[in-house]
C-alpha cells in the first residue's frame, strides 16, 4: 500500500505491470497518479502482493466521498479466488478512507460472463460511466496501407483530401500549447454542449506525463488552425482523450489529417493501439458522443464494448443519495 509520497517508487513495478497486463492504459498509470495528486486527490496504489495492480483514486464530491479506479483492477479475471481478495481489499481502503462507495470500470469485455463475474463480487451497474466504455481502437500492428484499407471509403478520402489542401500537423507539448487548447476547447464546449476539462486539469495533466502528453494541431497552409487533440499515452495505448476544433473544421477535413498523423505517429513510437475514446451506444442517437461517432467509426472497424462501470456500495445510506444525483446528472448530459 502506498501513500501519496510513495508512488515514485512503484513506478519500476508499473514496467512490470505492463508486461503481465498488456491492456492496461494510462489510466492505471503511476504518472495518472501524480497528476491527481497535484490535483489535490489522494491516490494509492496496491500490487496486492504481486497478484494484481490498483491505481485508486480518492474522489470528494459535494454528494459523498468515493473510491475510482478507472480500467481496474489489473488482475487475472479468471482466478476468481485471486479476484475476491483484491476486492476484498479494495473494500477495506475503501472503507479507511471513509468512501461511500467504490467505482471500478475494468478492462473486460461486455458479455454475459464477465457481467455475471461482477455481480458475484456484489458489485451493481453505476449510474454513470467511468472512461471510455464503448470506443473505437486503430490496430497499429498493422502497415499503414492496411489501415487506410479499413477505413470508411468517405475517412480515407477525407484524409487523402486533407493532404491535397496542404494541412499540416504539428505536436507539442508546451505551457502555451496546452493553454491555446483550453482556449479554443472553451469555445468548442460552449458550441458543443460540453463540460471541458479545467486549465489546472490540462497543465497539471502535461506536467505529470511530460512527453507522454501532447497538443497535436491542424492548421491549414495558411497557417490558420482547424483542429486540436490531446493525445495521452500509456502502456502500449495511445489515447485521444480530449478534442477541440474552430469553425473552419465544419468544412476543412482538420480533424481526419490529425487523427491520421496521430496514428502514425504512435505507430512509429512502438504503440500497439490507438484508442479514439468515445462514441455512443448504438441505438442511442441522443446520445452525447453521437456526433462524433460516425467520424471516429470511420477509421476502423475495431469497434469495442468493455463492461460499464461498476458500484461497490460501503453505505447503503448515502449511495442511495449518490444514486439519485447521478441518475439525473446522466439524463440530463444525455449520457
Amino acid at each position: 500500500m502506498t501513500k501519496p509520497s510513495e508512488l515514485d517508487n512503484f513506478a519500476a513495478k508499473w514496467e512490470s505491470v505492463l508486461r503481465r497486463f498488456p491492456e492496461a492504459n494510462f489510466l492505471q498509470s503511476v504518472k495518472y497518479g501524480k497528476m491527481n495528486e497535484l490535483l489535490g486527490c489522494k491516490a494509492i496504489i496496491d500490487d496486492f502482493g504481486g497478484k494484481g495492480w490498483a491505481l485508486m483514486i480518492v474522489r470528494d464530491a459535494k454528494r459523498g466521498r468515493y473510491l475510482e479506479i478507472p480500467c481496474g483492477p489489473l488482475t487475472d479475471w479468471g482466478d476468481k479466488t485471486v479476484v475476491k481478495e483484491i476486492f476484498d481489499r479494495i473494500a477495506e481502503v475503501g472503507r479507511e478512507e471513509k468512501c461511500v462507495f467504490v467505482r471500478v470500470r475494468p478492462q473486460l469485455e461486455m458479455n454475459e460472463k464477465n457481467l455475471k463475474l461482477l455481480e458475484s463480487l456484489q458489485l451493481k451497474k453505476s449510474p454513470m460511466h467511468l472512461a471510455a466504455e464503448h470506443t473505437v481502437i486503430m490496430d497499429l500492428n498493422l502497415s499503414e496501407e492496411e489501415l487506410l484499407a479499413k477505413m470508411r471509403r468517405q475517412t480515407r478520402y477525407e484524409v487523402r483530401r486533407s493532404d491535397k489542401l496542404g494541412i499540416k500537423v504539428t505536436s507539442g507539448n508546451s505551457e502555451a500549447d496546452f493553454k491555446e487548447f483550453h482556449s479554443v476547447q472553451m469555445e468548442t464546449a460552449k458550441r458543443q454542449g460540453f463540460v471541458p476539462p479545467s486549465l489546472d486539469v490540462l497543465l497539471s495533466t502535461r506536467e505529470a506525463f511530460g512527453e507522454d502528453a501532447k497538443i497535436y494541431k491542424a492548421v491549414t497552409s495558411e497557417g490558420e488552425v482547424i483542429a486540436y487533440g490531446l493525445i495521452i499515452c500509456g502502456g502500449k495505448e495511445g489515447d485521444y482523450y480530449e478534442a477541440a476544433s474552430t469553425d473552419l473544421n465544419r468544412k476543412l477535413p482538420g480533424a481526419y489529417a490529425l487523427l491520421w498523423k496521430a496514428a502514425r505517429d504512435l505507430k512509429a513510437s512502438n504503440y500497439s493501439r490507438f484508442n479514439l475514446w468515445g462514441i455512443a451506444p448504438a441505438g442511442q442517437p441522443t446520445h452525447r458522443y453521437a456526433g462524433v461517432t460516425t467520424f471516429k467509426t470511420g477509421f476502423t472497424d475495431g469497434v469495442v464494448e468493455f463492461v460499464p462501470a461498476h458500484d461497490l456500495v460501503l453505505s447503503k445510506i448515502g449511495y442511495f443519495k449518490d444514486y439519485i444525483v447521478e441518475e439525473i446528472r446522466r439524463k440530463r448530459r444525455h449520457l
